[in-house]
């Protein structure tokens, strides 16, 4: 990794270390398929690649954990209002819980920057170095944790890359998955996306107040997300207007509180 300090945070690149070959996942997907040939017969040996990961997954989840730092990993697609959404959770997160954030881009630094508004530090991954990583693995969270004292954090949030599919299948080392899905993407978007529904632990419904504008169906987008995940909470939200946001701030407290008390 190659870091660069900025003024508002920390940024960090994929170095040459941990490739990442474009979209084919060949060195950190489920799997890799290598081929033997035996006579005339070919014998695929299928073997797990994210072994690594999750190795490095499980040493970060016992680094959160000795310094009593509840994770919050948060997934979407480019567009929901991710970073809208949490610039509205950390105004009314802080300053009851010391909080922290790592963004996760392919370019730029603009999410980090209006996060970094808060007050609370943030440490910007960019992946487009090589390709541009679709998502974050566990040992980037590792680095990324390094340049924040987690001694002095309660919560740390971390802004995945926008995507609805290859960050659901990385280990991070955190304690809950959150999905956000906004009424601008189609009520089937679970149903076609079913492993990050099936993955995270509550979905947040975004973009609420555009429906009166909108042809969506909003109860047929919370059936598809529970015929993924059936009894998964979903909160209706508005981040622009903050409608509906009194469940999902309750649900996140509770899931601080139950690991840091």
């Amino acid at each position: 990794m190659i870091l660069d300090n900025t003024a508002k945070g920390q940024k960090y690149y994929h170095h040459k270390d941990f490739p990442h070959n474009h979209h084919s996942h060949a060195d950190d997907s489920a799997s890799a398929i290598s081929v033997q040939k035996s006579g005339t017969r070919e014998i695929k040996v299928v073997r797990r690649v994210l072994d690594v990961n999750e190795k490095m997954a499980e040493e970060n989840r016992k680094l959160f954990a000795e310094n009593g730092v509840f994770v919050l990993n948060v997934m979407s697609s480019p567009g929901s209002g991710k970073t809208t959404t949490l610039e509205k959770t950390l105004a009314k997160i802080l300053p009851e819980y010391k909080s922290a954030v790592i963004v996760g881009d392919i370019c730029t630094t603009h999410d980090a920057d209006r996060l970094a508004i808060s007050g609370a530090p943030v440490v910007q991954i960019n992946t487009d170095e090589f390709g541009g990583d679709c998502h974050l693995a566990a040992h980037v969270i590792d680095k990324a944790a390094g340049g924040l004292d987690l001694a002095d954090i309660d919560l740390l949030i971390v802004e995945n890359v926008g995507n609805l599919v290859c960050p659901a299948e990385f280990d991070i080392g955190e304690d809950s998955r959150v999905v956000i899905l906004s009424v601008t993407e189609g009520e089937d978007k679970p149903a076609k996306y079913p492993l990050m529904f099936r993955e995270c632990e509550a979905a947040l419904l975004n973009k609420i107040d555009l429906l009166p504008y909108l042809d969506y169906d909003k109860d047929k987008a919370v059936e598809y997300i529970h015929q993924v995940h059936p009894d998964m909470p979903v909160f209706e939200i508005s981040a622009r207007t903050e409608e509906g946001f009194e469940p999902w701030i309750e649900w996140l407290h509770k899931k601080i509180k139950e690991k840091i008390g």
